[in-house]
């Protein structure tokens, strides 16, 4: 069995958290020698490296793994404390959580306001495509995701269908498709006309084109890396874009965005997946998440 000692799995966190040995040595208030010494004890301990010394450091697999043990050992500390004292200062425990810009603009952030009273919440915005990575590095506790299958070390559950639709502004739909959204946004309109874009790892617009169109295209793209911004974008006229139907129906309804095309639109399935080995305020932000998810398909 192998006996991995808490203050050398907490030193390789601190390592990954503050980017360098000398780093989280100065965090941990002891020497880099100091830092070394344990990351070597880890590795015989395991069997098998934890670090890759790149530049950046980067974890292998094991080291992952420590990692999220590391932080799990931080939560079930925190548990304790509040057990043992409840309310106490500095007792709160701290979760650091990885959801997408349309989630916590649209949906995610009542049901975090549900809970922000029991607990310190760090929101790392991320791709709902890319978030696992986090997870699995243990940056993260838990991670919004469109990837069903659970990560090592993970528990994986269906929060609901998330619904984009392509739309832009009246009169862009006039300027851009001709006699209007419905009937002149085809592959050759929309191969010409601006689209937005969140950022290069936004991939719904470029999704919804290829649905279009047989062939690649490459419109003119605006990136808008906010999501408030995003949607105003488009309502400005500056472009076309999917945006979460959650947002957007008023506006279609009121004829202040319209479809490109009729009952056009693009599901996105999400999933919530967190640490197995969790804790009690990872459970409970866990329960408002998928209370607040309700609103999805």
């Amino acid at each position: 069995m192998m006996d991995i000692q808490s203050d050398h799995a907490r030193t390789l966190a601190a390592i990954v958290a503050h980017g360098s040995f000398e780093a989280a040595a100065s965090h941990l208030s002891v020497t880099a020698s100091a830092v070394s010494q344990r990351v070597r004890a880890l590795e015989v301990a395991i069997g098998r490296p934890v670090l890759r010394r790149t530049r950046p450091l980067e974890l292998t697999s094991s080291g992952q793994a420590v990692v999220r043990y590391a932080r799990q050992l931080d939560m079930l500390s925190a548990d304790l404390a509040e057990e043992l004292e409840p309310g106490a200062a500095g007792s709160l425990p701290r979760l650091t959580l990885v959801i997408n810009s349309d989630s916590l603009h649209t949906w995610a952030l009542a049901g975090l306001a549900a809970v922000a009273g029991t607990v310190q919440l760090e929101i790392l915005r991320e791709d709902q495509d890319y978030s696992l990575e986090l997870l699995r590095s243990g940056a993260a506790a838990a991670a919004v995701t469109t990837t069903a299958k659970p990560s090592p070390g993970c528990s994986s559950r269906r929060l609901g269908v998330m619904r984009y639709l392509p739309v832009c502004s009246p009169g862009f739909a006039g300027r851009w498709f001709g006699t209007g959204a419905g009937t002149g946004a085809d592959a050759a309109t929309l191969a010409a006309a601006p689209v937005i874009v969140f950022d290069r790892k936004d991939d719904l617009q470029d999704r919804y084109l290829r649905r279009i169109s047989r062939g690649p295209l490459d419109p003119p793209r605006h990136y808008v890396p906010a999501a408030q911004e995003f949607g105003e974008a488009i309502r400005l006229g500056m472009g076309w874009g999917l945006m979460p139907e959650i947002e957007a129906a008023a506006d279609v309804q009121h004829r202040r965005l319209v479809t490109l095309t009729p009952s056009s639109h693009l599901d996105v399935p999400l999933h919530w997946q967190q640490w197995r080995h969790g804790s009690v305020a990872l459970d409970r932000v866990a329960s408002a998440i998928e209370e607040a998810a309700r609103v999805l398909r």
